[in-house]
């Protein structure tokens, strides 16, 4: 045990020393497209009626290049990002209604424990509820 350790923490060292230096020497990528990649389609149209938004899987170039205004690739991360905050919600809100179901389960007639675990369940469904918000706010 007493060569182990030192063998461990030399081997980190060297990792920690050398890793960065491989990592750098990636080349860099030669184009670097302006804008940003449309992920969700909007029905944003100009005064006459114009699509202002590119459709998904497009790229959005922002002013001055000029081919959509910035507000689309702002509500393309903001959709991004709720869609993500939503799918999270409801794992961990699943996870809650299962562990508050096992409190009031094995809860053994505790009425402190059942309503534990009643009050674990109601903020699950709270947070289902903030969930299903934040896919209806984009």
């Amino acid at each position: 045990m007493k060569k182990v350790l030192p063998a461990l923490v030399l081997a980190s060292l060297l990792a920690t020393l050398v890793l960065p230096v491989v990592a750098s020497a990636q080349e860099p990528p030669q184009d670097i497209p302006s804008g940003c990649m449309m992920r969700h389609n909007f029905d944003m149209k100009d005064k006459d009626g114009v699509l202002v938004c590119p459709q998904s899987g497009n790229r959005c170039n922002v002013p001055p290049a000029g081919t959509c205004p910035g507000i689309c690739c702002l509500l393309n991360t903001v959709s991004t990002a709720t869609g993500w905050f939503f799918y999270i919600l409801i794992v961990i809100s699943t996870i809650m209604i299962i562990w508050g179901g096992f409190v009031i389960l094995f809860a053994t007639g505790d009425p402190e424990k059942r309503k534990k675990g009643q009050g674990t369940i109601v903020y699950a469904l709270i947070g289902i509820a903030v969930a299903l918000f934040a896919r209806v706010i984009p």
